[in-house]
């Protein structure tokens, strides 16, 4: 059973969002908070495996808790969900640590794609986010970034393909090699890319056009 807290100011989103994630399959909803703060206050009491988090909240903002949750809890997987999608404000929560951005004008059945995702990878990249990035980055000149970095074809590959939210055993399978080959290729990614979790590497790929997305 995959155990859920969900940090929003607004209450009536915040029952409205509880009520529809308990209709999850294997999936409870053990916490319910309206900022950061409260959150921190409580989550000691409770085992969580996953929070969908708000950005704009008052007493502590859904930047400084990713913070916080990142150094108290950093088995804890933060999804944050926002009506905020530009670039700057995912490249902020995903350099902090969060594992994954999820808009809350997306349909309902993508929120439990997006929560399974996590559990399952350890990040999600949804198609729109990725959309999203992608339109934002036009016309960024490549030479702001650290080009230092060498990704191998093979490495490549497995951004591409978990950019398109293909699963683990999906890239496995797809590139003729098991399981706990990608997912050493993803720490090793991840080590080279200087990132906190796969979302970051994903984003790294994109900003220096490693990959396009659609």
């Amino acid at each position: 059973m995959l155990r859920v807290a969900i940090v929003d100011d607004h209450r009536l989103f915040r029952t409205s969002l509880s009520m529809l994630v308990s209709t999850f399959p294997n999936v409870e909803v053990v916490l319910e908070a309206e900022n950061g703060q409260a959150l921190l206050i409580n989550l000691p009491a409770c085992s969580v495996d996953i929070v969908l988090l708000d950005i704009q909240m008052p007493q502590m903002d859904g930047y400084q808790t990713i913070e916080h949750l990142v150094r108290k809890f950093p088995e804890i997987k933060i999804l944050v969900l926002s009506q905020i999608t530009t670039r700057e404000s995912i490249h902020r929560c995903i350099g902090l640590g969060a594992h994954g951005y999820f808009s809350k004008n997306s349909n309902p059945e993508q929120l439990q794609t997006a929560i399974f995702d996590l559990d399952d990878q350890g990040f999600y990249f949804g198609m729109e986010l990725g959309s999203v990035l992608s339109k934002a980055l036009v016309g960024e000149k490549p030479g702001k970034y650290d080009d230092t970095v060498t990704l191998s074809n093979r490495e490549l590959d497995i951004i591409k393909m978990a950019a398109k939210e293909m699963s683990s055993a999906e890239i496995a399978e797809a590139l003729f090699i098991n399981v706990r080959t990608v997912e050493t290729h993803r720490k090793r990614i991840m080590e080279k890319t200087g990132s906190k979790n796969f979302i970051g590497s994903i984003l790294y790929a994109i900003r220096r056009d490693y990959i396009t997305l659609p």
